[in-house]
């Protein structure tokens, strides 16, 4: 029979390893609340980080005015990249579709009409032909991907609203590679004094070869369009309109390759793009 002094210590054991369970339960417990604050730090700043991709990536750039020039080459070398095919709608748009362009709250940066609303054809294909100060870059514009959106692109290509304007940011960093145009101010804020509504669908991805409405969130669609050469990931936020011919693509590469003037693979193009014209077939 156990004596009490052996009991006392039976009981002294029991205590110190429920103790130690507990303690560890404990550790255990701020290792895992450590590892969650952690994880929702990483997400915050993952979160912000793609808020500040896919705002500041068409909005204005404070360095879309420095005239200094990057070395010759610092920008991504997309030459020989495959282009991708455009994206097709899960459901095919019906021969025609209604479209609006109300007036948006800031004004036009340059006088400009906005496209009759109605009935618009929602089939076939149109030729665009920039001739720009680097080069000439060929489009073409599918209506059964985006109609509205190519009805607005034809009405402000007819009325010079892109001739003389230039193409004031250049992004050059991995998974955005862009160049982006449109707007007469040069600033990235302007517009035509009119929005649309996004003509997007759930599976939109974009890649090198893809023209796209540049917009500052949902159905705020104007004049800004950017052209990607290389790389696009970005979520389906952003209406494709048509795609862009191999001497476009060559235009683009040899920008990209003179990299931007900020430094940082955002700002304005070193090699400077002027629209000096958009000849529409």
């Amino acid at each position: 029979m156990a004596t009490n002094e052996q009991r006392r210590e039976a009981a002294k054991r029991k205590l110190e390893a429920q103790q130690a369970h507990r303690a560890q339960r404990q550790q255990q417990r701020k290792r895992n609340t450590t590892i969650a604050a952690v994880v929702t730090v990483l997400v915050v700043v993952l979160a912000a980080v793609g808020v500040y991709a896919l705002t500041s990536a068409w909005g204005g750039s404070d360095d879309a005015g420095q005239s200094a020039a990057a070395p010759a080459g610092d920008g991504p070398d997309t030459a020989g990249r495959p282009t991708v095919p455009l994206p097709t709608r899960p459901t095919a748009l019906p021969a025609s579709v209604d479209c609006t362009y109300p007036t948006s709250p800031e004004p036009a940066s340059k006088p400009v009409n906005p496209p009759a609303a109605g009935s618009t054809p929602a089939q076939g294909t149109v030729t665009a032909d920039l001739q720009t100060s680097a080069g000439p870059i060929d489009l073409t514009l599918d209506r059964g991907l985006a109609p509205c959106t190519v009805k607005s692109f034809e009405s402000l290509a007819r009325q010079g609203y892109f001739d003389g304007t230039s193409c004031h940011r250049l992004t050059t960093s991995p998974g955005l590679q862009v160049l982006q145009c449109g707007d007469p101010s040069g600033s990235g804020r302007g517009g035509p004094g009119y929005s649309f509504a996004d003509e997007v669908f759930p599976g939109l991805t974009y890649g090198r070869g893809l023209l796209a409405m540049a917009n500052a969130g949902p159905d705020t669609n104007g004049s800004q369009f950017f052209m990607i050469y290389g790389d696009a990931q970005l979520p389906p936020s952003y209406t494709v309109f048509g795609s862009i011919g191999s001497e476009g693509l060559a235009t683009l590469d040899k920008v990209a390759r003179g990299g931007e003037s900020a430094g940082s693979g955002d700002g304005a193009p070193s090699i400077p793009v002027e629209i000096q014209r958009t000849a529409l077939g």
